[in-house]
């Protein structure tokens, strides 16, 4: 498998057209037919559902959209770097990133390579952190920070110096705002929107044995998201302070949960990593902001 034929793919999977892709990557419609039923009969699967419209993505086709997609980038950034070895450091970081207050740690590190090195651009990408485990795994990521213990068998890891506090958000009209403090008794029952990540560290934490008590209503990745259920008058939002909005407008509180719940973050890169010039730079001034 090629990358120029992954490329020519994944053109025809975001133009849904066969003729669009051709014309777009200046090559004639039928060679490209040829080249897409060739990568078919390589894969021994269909990659796509055609009519006289437009061309659609088997679910084998989604699944390959989205590797070529992170190696073609990696393919992309690999290259850049070679160009520009031999002038002053720059190119692209790719970070996964948690919601949390550590977040500003990185932003530290971002705002002091600026001036020095501005032709570093940076990819922050957000989702479930198993997901971004695999693509840290892969390389596609640099980086990834965390809010769980680090794997330090697969990872190393720098702890950042800055701690989230759990709470409960729920509407201002609610019997419970009115508390300085959620207990686990004020939990139990109560329709639970808890993050992903959480559920295996933090909440064991929290709740141990007694978790089957729990209500847990759904899951999210990101806490905006989930505010917005919370709006609408759905369940209540386990989550770190500072994540969502909490203005008058949005007729959302947070409360601190008791006894105390705090989560510290970890920036974690695959072990034996080589670095690229940018992004070893740009460890280094983490740690010293550290």
């Amino acid at each position: 498998m090629e990358l120029r034929v992954l490329r020519y793919f994944v053109q025809v999977a975001r133009d849904e057209s066969i003729t669009k892709a051709a014309r777009a990557l200046h090559i004639s419609q039928p060679t490209l037919s040829k080249q897409m039923k060739d990568l078919e009969a390589e894969l021994g699967v269909r990659l796509f559902i055609r009519t006289n419209y437009a061309v659609r993505l088997t679910e084998d086709g989604i699944r390959l959209r989205l590797r070529a997609e992170d190696l073609l980038a990696m393919a992309d950034q690999t290259m850049n770097e070679f160009i520009r070895k031999d002038r002053s450091i720059s190119g692209e970081i790719r970070i996964g990133a948690a919601e949390g207050e550590a977040v500003r740690v990185l932003g530290t590190a971002m705002q002091k390579l600026k001036d020095r090195y501005p032709d570093i651009f940076y990819h922050m990408y957000a989702g479930d952190t198993e997901m971004l485990k695999e693509k840290l795994d892969s390389g596609f990521l640099d980086y990834l920070l965390i809010c769980e213990d680090p794997d330090l068998a697969r990872f190393q890891a720098l702890t950042l110096p800055i701690e989230d506090t759990w709470g409960l958000v729920m509407k201002k009209d609610n019997p419970l705002a009115a508390k300085e403090s959620i207990t686990f008794e004020d939990l139990t029952g109560l329709p639970l929107l808890v993050p992903r990540q959480a559920l295996h560290q933090d909440l064991a934490r929290l709740f141990g044995p007694a978790a089957h008590r729990m209500h847990f209503a759904a899951t999210y990745d990101l806490a905006h998201n989930a505010s917005l259920l919370v709006q609408e008058g759905f369940g209540y939002l386990l989550t770190f302070d500072h994540l969502v909005d909490l203005s008058e407008r949005s007729g959302l509180v947070f409360i601190p949960l008791e006894p105390v719940l705090k989560t510290r973050s970890h920036l974690i890169w695959r072990k034996y990593q080589i670095f690229s010039d940018a992004a070893e730079v740009f460890l280094k001034t983490v740690e010293e902001s550290v």
